[in-house]
Order: C-alpha cells, then structure tokens, then sequence
C-alpha cells in the first residue's frame, strides 16, 4: 500500500470514530435555498444545521458535492445567513423512527407530531429509502382486498399489493375518495402521506379521518405546499418507510400518497436549482428515474411479511391525461382509475370513469362470474356515455343499436351501482352481488 493510501485511510478512519458535532464547516455560499460550505465527511441525504444571526439557525439536506465543497439545500427560504455561518452535521438523514406508536398520530417530515401529543414511541429504525427486495420471491397478489367503494370493488376489483393510480384534474373528487378509502379499507393499518397539499386541506382530512375507531389504524405524513421541497420528498419517503415497516410485520397496509404529481413537482425543484437540464414539461431527467424507484417500494412482501396496497393520486393538468408523470407512473402501477369531469358534472360520484379505468390485477383476484359481469357493465357504461349527448339532441331512436338499447334501459341500475355517498361504505360482498343483479338479464 502507498504511502497516500495509507494516509487516507488513516483520515477516514478518524473522519468516522468523530462525533457528529465535530463534522462541521463554514458557509462559502448561499444562493436562495442552496449553501455550499467547506467540505466534511458526509454523504447526500445527511442533515445540517446552519447557523443565523437570529440564533435561531436552521436545518438543510445535502444534496451533492462541487469543488470539494458540500451542498446543502434548506428547509427554509430567506435565512439569515452569513459568509463564514458554522454548518453542523446532525445525522446521516438515512433513517425513519419507526414503531406501533405512530398509529392514530400526525408527523411532519421529519417524524415530528403535528397533532400536538408527545413524540411517539418509536424503538425500531427503517431506511428512508427503502430495502431492496428479490422480485422473485415476492409474494403474488391473489387476495381481493375490500376498499369500502362500491364501483371499484364491483367493476375495478383492487388486490392485496396492488398498486394503483387515481387520475384526475382539480375539484372532482380525488380527496373525497381517498377519505372513503381510509374510513372503509380492511386493511390492518392505513398510512397516508399528504405531500404538498393546502393546509386547509391537511387539516380537514386531518379532522375527518382521525376519528372514531379507524383513527386508531392510521398514520399521516403531511408536509403541505409551503414546506421546502426536500421537506416533501423526505415526507413521501417517510410514508413509504412506515408502510414497508409495518408490512415486514406482517400486516396488511394501505398506503395513500396523495399526490405523487406533487411529489413529482417537489423533485423538479431540486433538480433545476442543481442544474439539471429541464425536459418534457420542464421535468429534469431525476424525476422519471425517482417516480420507479419510490413506487416499486410498495406491493407485497416476502413470504411470512405482509402487502402494502397502495393508491396514488396524480393531478392530470387540464384534465391531460398524457402529462409525463401521468404516463411515467401509468406504466409501473397495477392499474389506474380516471375521474371524469363529465360524471362529476352529471353528479355521479364517486365519478370514476370505469370505461378509462383498469385494474390489471382483477382478473386473478375474482371469480368468472365477477369477471364476465365486470365486462357486461364496462360495455354498457361505455355505449352509453359515447351516445349520451347524441340522445340528448333526440338524434337516437330505440331499435337503432341493440347494444345501446340494452345500456339505456339499464341505466337507472347501473347509476344506482356507481353511485356512493361520502359516508356509506359498500363491503365486497353486497357490491359484487348488486354487479351481477344489474348484469343478469345481460347477453
């Protein structure tokens, strides 16, 4: 070994047995939300605190290296920094407390409880970014789960460890069904990360779901819109490090991310204040390589560990839904449901449009009977809807398409099945029974 080897390795090994408080440096640089500082031993991810005139200092991530120096992104805007401010390695960023204590709290990004109560007890620790998984000896999805909604048991059937996408634009109902979901799911444990949501929004889902005895099953992650967007994607990884913590306990999770677009949003931040070159739509290339890599986190276990179902909404700009994320995410999820802002109109809520929507797991998780009967109303819901204006103008007689006369004179049932108020919940039972009810008089 050479002499500069050995020196080295001498460094390192003195750069580790050191504790944190002596792995620190000086600010060289701040621009708006990036600080460079005199390089020390960390890695991207670790977190930072930074000092400021008002003493109140505050924290950032870094985010990659340039000319030896080390890059922090903070979790704040407009600190009061100066050139030479000590920067302070608080950890290495890398870990989630996790534990039974999180069911029934609030945390921020951090692990912090938003909900006022004491700090959750939390003795186990899981990567925030996941543990890689042999695909091979994953379980399969086999095993109908119950999501309390009427429509997507009985025509879009989800599957334990499914993965699926709720496609929609603004105001037509995306919140409303994932607060159906968490209130109704059999599932033993609920996560839910709300990722750069209105405030006014996290604390009304905040105040519906945490009530009763669901609440005693759910965990929330709520980073809202004004929080830095290091602070949401560290939310969303922290959701996702809960769920795959209780699923290597054995339990049944859902998770809801609510919404990976801004998820999305959150990393195409960081990328273009590092530089990135922008693409499609402005997103730079480390977002289509993140959206895989946080999504195959979720879905079943190993044998013995449990399943995380997961469902995640996806703001589709302008009702467009060939909008990268969308197309990006479209392809790895297990299926997809479209929200039309027709049937929202018309008030047909939930307003999923069952024609546009998939789930590509059903056909393994329900009998033929529920299968066959799934197409006949998929048929009917999509004769109808592409002839529903033509009807209107009074340009379609009946004996014209058998077809559409079969969808017509069912109609009155099949809104009666696609139709849930926001406090009834529909078991799998009843809703595939009310399926084959209006499907059997149907060739």
């Amino acid at each position: 070994m050479s002499a500069l080897a050995r020196l080295l390795g001498d460094e390192l090994r003195t750069a580790a047995a050191a504790p944190l408080a002596d792995w620190s440096g000086q600010v060289l640089r701040y621009d708006g939300l990036i600080v460079e500082c005199a390089g020390f031993p960390a890695a991207p991810g670790s977190r930072c605190r930074v000092e400021t005139l008002d003493g109140a200092g505050v924290t950032g991530e870094i985010v990659g290296f340039a000319d030896g120096r080390n890059m922090l992104f903070l979790d704040r805007p407009g600190a009061r920094i100066v050139a030479g401010a000590r920067v302070t390695l608080l950890d290495d960023g890398s870990q989630a407390a996790v534990g039974p204590g999180l069911l029934g709290r609030v945390l921020d990004a951090d692990g912090a409880p938003l909900d006022g109560g004491a700090a959750p007890d939390t003795p186990d620790t899981w990567p925030l970014a996941g543990r890689e998984m042999n695909p091979l000896i994953r379980t399969p999805v086999d095993t109908a789960l119950d999501v309390g909604v009427r429509a997507i048991n009985a025509a879009l059937t989800v599957g334990r460890g499914q993965r699926v996408g709720i496609i929609a634009g603004s105001g037509v109902g995306k919140s409303v069904l994932i607060e159906m979901m968490t209130k109704s799911t059999t599932a033993d444990v609920i996560v839910v990360g709300l990722i750069g949501e209105r405030a006014r929004e996290v604390g009304a889902f905040v105040s519906k779901v945490m009530t009763g005895e669901a609440a005693a099953r759910v965990c929330i992650v709520a980073v809202p819109a004004d929080r830095s967007p290091l602070l949401r994607l560290r939310g969303a990884q922290r959701a996702t490090a809960i769920a795959e913590y209780f699923r290597a306990e054995g339990k049944q999770v859902l998770l809801i991310m609510d919404s990976l677009t801004r998820v999305a949003h959150a990393k195409r931040e960081v990328g273009l204040a590092l530089g990135e070159q922008p693409t499609a739509k402005g997103y730079p290339p480390s977002v289509v390589s993140m959206i895989p890599q946080l999504l195959e986190r979720a879905g079943p276990g190993l044998p013995g560990e449990g399943a995380i179902t997961a469902f995640y909404t996806i703001l589709a700009d302008g009702d467009d839904t060939n909008d990268p994320v969308v197309d990006g995410a479209r392809a790895i999820l297990d299926g997809h449901l479209v929200l039309s802002r027709k049937q929202a109109q018309m008030g047909m809520y939930p307003a999923i449009d069952i024609p546009q929507s998939v789930s590509r797991v059903m056909n393994d998780v329900v009998d033929p009977e529920h299968r066959a009967a799934a197409r006949k109303l998929r048929a009917m819901v999509a004769d109808y809807m592409e002839n529903r204006d033509l009807m209107l103008m009074g340009g379609y007689s009946e004996g014209q398409d058998a077809a559409l006369d079969t969808a017509i004179a069912h109609w009155p049932a099949i809104t009666r099945l696609l139709r849930q108020n926001e406090e009834e919940k529909a078991d799998f039972d009843a809703s595939r029974a009310q399926l084959l009810a209006v499907t059997a008089d149907v060739a």
